[in-house]
């Protein structure tokens, strides 16, 4: 990529195994996540609750082997296998300089799937606990690493309460459920107070794949078990949330909000565009849907209020003006085992060649940087 800056807008950490068991409230410490060792395979299982979580240690012990060895990839590892950049902020900060990566927006590893968690308390608490973790692990190299932190939106006034604290942490942004709980949309006027909250902490807000708020009514299904169409039609949930927002009149209530969709690639997002316009300019409106101002389609407010972070979707990037060059933010997903790195910067060229100089350094990093006040 030459001299183009280059800011992954998607890179993980993986979670020490004491992080819960040390850093949560004392009352929850005994139903906190735990690591268990699964002797049948040597394989290394974060626990919650009796939910297996993640994908074990794989998570972070399996990096870069898609390039060495595709066919050893798979569930299995140990914490010892795991790659100190994943909780060593130094090591992260020295593997960032290996792949060409200037600057990290981190996300959870385990922390993702949490949100299967039926107890909304006990999330809360797991929640907080990460965040401060997080704060920590980033507060070495601020300028280079920059952490989004966990909310739990069951109760929207104690999200506020910790998105406020979460800014005053240093931290970047913050994570919601992909796809809240049955019956309570985005639309819904019981998350006024986090929409404002966050537009006025200029705190986006993340969508990351993975992280639906399941009910007592949808169990989590162990890692193993996921079937290969869920990853297939991964897009889905954040498709439908998005379409609230949008339809619900969220962007133009809060015009300075900022929403990410995280690790659910690109190339959905041009029929997902046509879609939205076609349903508000050619169908009955439903006795909810508002007309919009300045005679706005829901297009323009996706344009200004929702940025796509993506790996190596090179079909999505061929659509690039019909989503906007502007909306796209490349992520290495490290140290994930379908992560790019060690090859990032061949991945990006390669991705990226049919791009104008201008493109690629908006795509590449001028995007993220902007977003999230990269120095």
């Amino acid at each position: 990529m030459g001299s183009y800056r280059v800011i992954s807008s998607d890179s993980h950490i993986f979670e020490p195994s004491d992080l819960w068991t040390s850093r949560a409230e004392p009352q929850f410490r005994a139903r906190a996540p735990y690591v268990v060792h699964r002797a049948e395979d040597a394989t290394d299982w974060w626990m919650c609750e009796g939910l297996k979580g993640a994908s074990g240690a794989s998570g972070g012990a399996q990096t870069g082997k898609r390039f060495e060895e595709p066919e050893k990839v798979s569930f299995a590892g140990t914490l010892e296998d795991v790659w100190p950049g994943s909780y060593i902020p130094e090591a992260h900060l020295k593997d960032m300089e290996l792949d060409g990566v200037e600057g990290s927006i981190v996300y959870p590893t385990q922390g993702l799937l949490l949100y299967s968690l039926p107890d909304s308390t006990l999330l809360s608490v797991l929640c907080r606990a990460y965040n401060d973790w997080l704060a920590d692990f980033c507060q070495p190299f601020p300028h280079r690493i920059k952490g989004i932190a966990m909310l739990n939106l069951d109760e929207v006034q104690e999200a506020v309460k910790e998105l406020t604290r979460c800014a005053k942490l240093g931290l970047a942004g913050a994570m919601i459920t992909v796809s809240p709980p049955a019956g309570r949309p985005y639309d819904s006027a019981e998350y006024d107070p986090l929409w404002a909250a966050a537009q006025d902490l200029d705190m986006p807000l993340s969508l990351h794949v993975g992280t639906n708020r399941t009910g007592p009514q949808d169990p989590a299904l162990d890692v193993e078990d996921i079937p290969p169409a869920f990853f297939t039609n991964i897009d889905h949930w954040v498709r439908m949330s998005l379409a609230f927002m949008i339809f619900g009149g969220i962007f133009e209530r809060y015009p300075r909000l900022q929403v990410v969709s995280v690790e659910q690639e690109l190339s959905w997002a041009p029929h997902f565009l046509n879609r939205l316009d076609n349903t508000y300019t050619q169908r009955p409106r439903a006795k909810s849907q508002q007309r919009f101002k300045d005679a706005l389609l829901p297009s323009d407010y996706f344009h200004r209020n929702v940025s796509l972070s993506f790996q190596e979707d090179a079909l999505g990037i061929r659509d690039r003006h019909l989503i906007g060059v502007e909306n796209l933010m490349w992520g290495s997903d490290y140290p994930h085992p379908e992560s790019t790195f060690p090859r990032s910067q061949q991945i990006l060229e390669r991705v990226l060649a049919e791009c104008t100089q201008e493109e690629q350094a908006k795509i590449a990093g001028g995007n993220a940087s902007r977003l999230y006040h990269f120095d």
